[in-house]
């Protein structure tokens, strides 16, 4: 079975994405832009309906529209599922009177959640209700959808790949700028817990990257994010907090002896504020 939903944040304005399904990369059926709306493409999936799906929207068309023109062209949508949501929230769903059963959708405010080769008929629903009551960011709420969709029967077949895709509210010039999660786990043998896994290390990431590469850090975090610790301890002591610099990228250069080499070759340019004389200060930090 793949089960899947696609949903818009109603306090953002975000679109996303989210699947599982016991199929190599599933991923590949999620679409997303930014400022125009989502796509899902499933059961015997016609990608097609995904890129093309989008092109229609962003055309404004609304999803039903596009969807219904989208169906028209293919010869096989009796055995397809699709749905779609627009930048205004509209979804629209389908599944094929011959979807391998069971086999359904179930449409909410700013939602769907659609299922097939499920072990039970209620897999949509236990996701609608999922999303309809959880709270936090979209990226989470999708993922808590997930999850009910699994605890509910899950796939006849099991579980091996899924993904968690959210584009921003508004249209961006440069489309991969309007992507701000994409986790993709495209062989596993529990996707789901290994995608809560990276949407943690995807937000830690992110709030380094937007603080300008520094981040507070505890000692347990900083010896299981070498690579923050490291650039965080660089702006520290670039910025007079020495003691504390030298502590967090003692941390880095302990992990591994790459760290070292590192510091030692961004010296030779200056790269990132690191000269010879920082690097002199913090290596005094080794054992």
């Amino acid at each position: 079975m793949t089960y899947s939903i696609i949903a818009k944040c109603s306090e953002t304005g975000q679109y996303g994405v989210g699947i599982q399904s016991h199929f190599y990369a599933a991923g590949n059926a999620c679409w997303a832009n930014a400022g125009v709306g989502a796509v899902v493409t499933q059961a015997m999936a016609l990608i097609d309906h995904g890129p093309l799906g989008l092109k229609l929207m962003a055309e404004g068309k609304s999803a039903s529209e596009a969807l219904s023109e989208r169906l028209a062209l293919d010869p096989d949508s009796e055995i397809r599922q699709v749905a779609m949501i627009d930048s205004k929230g509209r979804v629209a769903a389908h599944t094929g009177s011959v979807t391998i059963p069971a086999a359904g959708h179930v449409m909410g405010e700013g939602f769907s959640c659609q299922a097939n080769l499920m072990w039970n008929d209620t897999v949509p629903q236990e996701m609608a209700d999922a999303f309809e009551n959880s709270k936090g960011d979209l990226a989470d709420r999708l993922l808590t959808a997930l999850f009910a969709g699994q605890n509910a029967g899950g796939d006849i077949r099991g579980m091996q790949s899924g993904r968690i895709l959210v584009v921003d509210s508004k249209i961006m010039d440069k489309e991969w700028e309007g992507i701000l999660v994409d986790v993709n786990v495209d062989d596993h043998s529990d996707p789901l817990k290994e995608i809560e896994r990276l949407l943690k290390v995807n937000s830690i990431y992110t709030d380094f990257t937007k603080n300008g590469y520094e981040l507070e850090l505890d000692n347990s975090q900083a010896e299981e994010y070498p690579e923050i610790a490291f650039w965080t301890g660089i702006n520290l002591a670039n910025n007079g907090d020495l003691e504390n610099g030298k502590e967090l990228t003692g941390i880095a250069l302990k992990s591994h002896s790459g760290w070292r080499e590192l510091l030692i070759r961004c010296s030779e340019n200056n790269f990132f504020g690191i000269t010879e004389e920082l690097v002199q200060q913090l290596l005094n930090n080794e054992q």
